[in-house]
């Protein structure tokens, strides 16, 4: 390493947060840049540990050593080699992943750890900036076609490594715009839309095409034109059915899906009208957000922009605790309580309360009917009992409800039912350890295969699709395996 003395001369430091009061009254993302002699020192802090654990809580196997000493070293071309070695998309990881790399960190183990989620959106959006990020064309073209159904995170992986295997490719998206969830599902303060549509533009460029506002399975493309039109068809449709909470009122006005939520508001941050009776909103309003996620985390923030009366976030399961137990050791992802930057803005979180039933007059919400719980010891099973507090009932009046507790995996209307697609246990696409689907030249990857996780594990999904589609259209691949990718600074 370039100061192997680094952690023990420089603290943790992260960007500073916009203040509180200026944030929430716009829709731009909460972080300030930092300044490069500030990203050298955090660089520094990187140590020579022998075995670098972040490589294995980094689900892409990203670099992390190599370009934290490069840019110790002020060597930011090679940094931004490094980086986009193992990932497709560092400006959405570094702005959007909870960062299982740094839970993993050896500094991790009695200090803070690095600060690798910034370094790592440091290098591309200064790679960007200085106009490092060219569209790179493929050279030749294998005269393959592969159709990528779903432009998240996962199919844009897929898409972009499929073109730079020379493939040509098409990503079918059933929104009006292409992005998916980091389209309609992240709220532009979080990340502002010119940060993918950058990108979107690079890969225009490069050869992907995008056919926005085409239902595949369904808006005349049925799964038998797909099959006949393309030689590989990768769904990559994400998990986008919610799980409902099935309680007396459910069917109230008032009561919504997050995502219903969260998608309108990003379509009126990109200037589409929303008509008044359709428009759901937090203004004025007493606000209930349901699930202690980072989606109800997004709501939550939201509804401070939106300019709510009150707002709670309630979760179902108990606090937890503030750091590692003797059931967490590192390096594995500890299950502790989390604060976004939308916590610091205000409203009320509490746990272990579950939600009983609604109350409305004229169709309309106006109270929600709750009651704290406890957890037993696990059965046999492993499973913890669920027990209601006597004497803790508790009734809220409220204006919106927004459900915001996860999702059951991809729906399996249109090309999963059409295809004859086989299905896990857990309801997820099945695939084989080349992630072809049950059916021939049908692959999946993402959350239609592994179910609702994390963008890291998206991209890594696409990038190992990728791998799977190559090899079955030309017998063999040279796309990099996933932690398999060798840089070496020039």
């Amino acid at each position: 390493m370039g100061k192997p003395t680094g952690f023990l001369e420089f603290d943790r430091e992260l960007p500073r947060r916009r203040p509180v009061e200026e944030r929430i009254r716009d829709w731009r993302e909460i972080y300030l840049e930092m300044p490069a002699e500030k990203l050298r020192e955090q660089g520094a802090r990187c140590m020579d540990c022998g075995i670098p654990f972040c490589h294995k809580g980094c689900p892409l196997g990203n670099l992390i050593p190599d370009w934290n000493d490069l840019i110790f070293r002020n060597r930011w071309e090679a940094a931004i080699q490094a980086l986009l070695s193992t990932n497709n998309f560092p400006e959405f990881t570094g702005r959007l992943c909870p960062a299982p790399c740094e839970e993993a960190c050896v500094l991790g183990i009695n200090a803070p750890p690095v600060t690798i989620k910034n370094i790592e959106v440091s290098i591309i959006d200064r790679a960007f900036q200085s106009r490092s990020i060219r569209p790179n064309p493929p050279k030749n073209r294998t005269g393959k076609t592969v159709a990528v159904i779903g432009s998240g995170p996962a199919g844009l992986a897929c898409a972009d490594q499929l073109n730079k295997a020379g493939h040509a490719v098409t990503v079918f998206e059933r929104a009006d715009r292409i992005g998916g969830l980091l389209r309609y599902g992240i709220p532009d303060f979080k990340m502002e839309k010119w940060v993918l549509d950058r990108r979107l533009k690079v890969l225009e460029e490069e050869g992907v095409v995008f056919r926005p506002g085409v239902n595949a399975g369904f808006d005349g493309y049925p799964a038998d034109r797909l099959r006949s039109e393309f030689d590989a068809i990768c769904i990559a449709t994400g998990a986008t059915k919610p799980r409902d909470l099935p309680v007396p009122g459910r069917e109230l006005k008032g009561v919504y899906f997050a995502m219903e939520y969260l998608t309108q508001q990003n379509k009126v941050g990109a200037g589409d009208p929303i008509s008044g009776s359709k428009r759901l909103s937090a203004a004025g309003k007493a606000v209930v957000i349901l699930g202690g996620g980072d989606t109800g985390a997004d709501c939550l923030g939201t509804a401070h922009r939106q300019g709510a009366k009150q707002i709670y976030q309630f979760e179902l399961l108990p606090k937890p605790p503030a750091a590692r137990t003797i059931g967490m050791p590192w390096p594995e992802w500890p299950m502790i309580l989390r604060t976004s930057g939308a916590h610091e803005e205000g409203g009320i979180r509490d746990w272990s309360i579950n939600t009983k039933r609604f109350t409305g007059k004229n169709g309309v919400l106006k109270k929600l009917h709750a009651v704290r719980v406890e957890f037993g010891p696990p059965d046999a099973s492993g499973r913890r009992p669920m027990n209601d507090v006597p004497g803790t009932e508790l009734e809220l009046e409220v204006d919106l409800v927004l459900l915001a507790l996860g999702f059951l995996g991809p729906e399996k209307e249109g090309l999963v039912a059409d295809l004859g697609l086989k299905l896990d246990p857990r309801g997820n696409v099945a695939t084989d350890m080349l992630y072809m689907s049950s059916v021939p030249g049908v692959f999946a990857c993402g959350d239609a295969r592994r179910g609702q996780s994390l963008i890291v594990w998206a991209i890594s999904e696409g990038r190992e699709a990728a791998r799977g589609i190559d090899r079955y259209l030309m017998g063999s691949t040279l796309l990099p395996k996933m932690g398999a990718a060798l840089f070496v600074g020039s």
